[in-house]
């Protein structure tokens, strides 16, 4: 199975967007995303122990260190369920490193730096455990995840492009924001399922203001306020997305693919952020956009992207609210 195969199996949605960027950045991409699952797979995996975690996160930026090999995280995680495809990529890291070392070394000195960054920041809040004290605590985890990543995209488009270098120091702040708008509307959507597995990612403080524990945001009983807590979370999503458009359109229009490539995982944030505001599908099972809405948004890119006013607008038209108060019709 080549790197591709595995990356469509892992993320369909995230192989949409790497498929449209020229080779060379399509392949230092698709290692990336595919190291970086590596981590999410150390520190997902519902059936380990915290302890266990960190130390094999740690152990995984030795092995990126090329201080040791990768076999020694390899033989560590044989116990683990190999027809999940994150196992599948954790238990094949070693050919995946090898894909790395094919790349420049410029792009495998910037990716090295990045994943070790993102998974010591993952061991530090696996050992923090399942809370959040307010939204500094969550931007703090969420940089850790996703702001990281973004400061990663915008190291490889840099060294792809002089234009995109000279803008480096502009475009990083907006990766960033970018990176927590993205991981901000992931806690929206996952608020469910993280809280079956012991974590809530919603800040304490934001319960707290209407009156609700870590376990009550998720009773039926609450569901009225709890939903203002989910409004509280979209607001700051939308707060971080708004600087998305301008992290596109800092790109040059000529490089359409690139900005293609940036635009729908923005696009598809901004509109399940829509299905999720007032819909308490959020905190019974999950909300989520449609097929036929991200096919409608990759027709509509593929045809209008080049054209900056129009991002504006159709950001706009995406963020329009779908749902009234407490609405129970099945996500879609």
């Amino acid at each position: 199975m080549n790197q591709y195969e595995i990356l469509r199996k892992v993320s369909r949605t995230f192989a949409l967007s790497v498929e449209q960027l020229p080779q060379i950045l399509r392949d230092a991409i698709t290692v990336s995303y595919l190291l970086l699952r590596v981590s999410d797979c150390l520190e997902d995996r519902e059936e380990m122990e915290v302890e266990r975690k960190a130390q094999l996160l740690r152990l995984w930026t030795r092995v990126l260190s090329r201080e040791t090999p990768p076999e020694s995280l390899i033989d560590r995680i044989s116990d683990l369920d190999h027809t999940d495809p994150e196992v599948y990529v954790a238990q094949h890291a070693d050919e995946i490193i090898e894909q790395l070392y094919e790349l420049p070394s410029e792009i495998q000195e910037a990716v090295i730096l990045r994943v070790i960054e993102t998974s010591l920041g993952m061991a530090r809040w696996q050992e923090h455990g399942p809370f959040v004290e307010n939204e500094e605590a969550l931007d703090d985890y969420m940089h850790q995840v996703a702001g990281r990543v973004g400061y990663l995209l915008t190291d490889i488009f840099a060294w792809y492009s002089p234009i995109i270098h000279e803008r480096r120091a502009q475009l990083m702040p907006l990766a960033r924001e970018y990176g927590l708008a993205l991981q901000t509307v992931n806690v929206i959507r996952g608020m469910r399922k993280d809280y079956e597995r012991g974590w809530v990612f919603v800040p304490r403080t934001f319960y707290e203001q209407v009156g609700l524990t870590r376990d009550g945001l998720f009773d039926p009983a609450n569901i009225d306020r709890a939903l203002k807590v989910v409004d509280m979370l979209a607001d700051k999503a939308e707060r971080h997305l708004r600087y998305g458009t301008g992290y596109i359109t800092a790109f040059p229009r000529r490089y359409h693919r690139i900005r293609l490539a940036c635009m729908w995982p923005l696009f598809f944030a901004v509109k399940t952020l829509a299905v999720s505001r007032s819909n308490v599908n959020v905190l019974l099972a999950e909300a989520k956009m449609s097929r036929d809405q991200v096919k409608r948004i990759i027709r509509d890119t593929k045809l209008l992207g080049w054209s900056n006013h129009w991002l504006g607008w159709y950001y706009k038209y995406l963020a329009r609210p779908l749902f009234g108060s407490n609405v129970l019709s099945a996500a879609t």
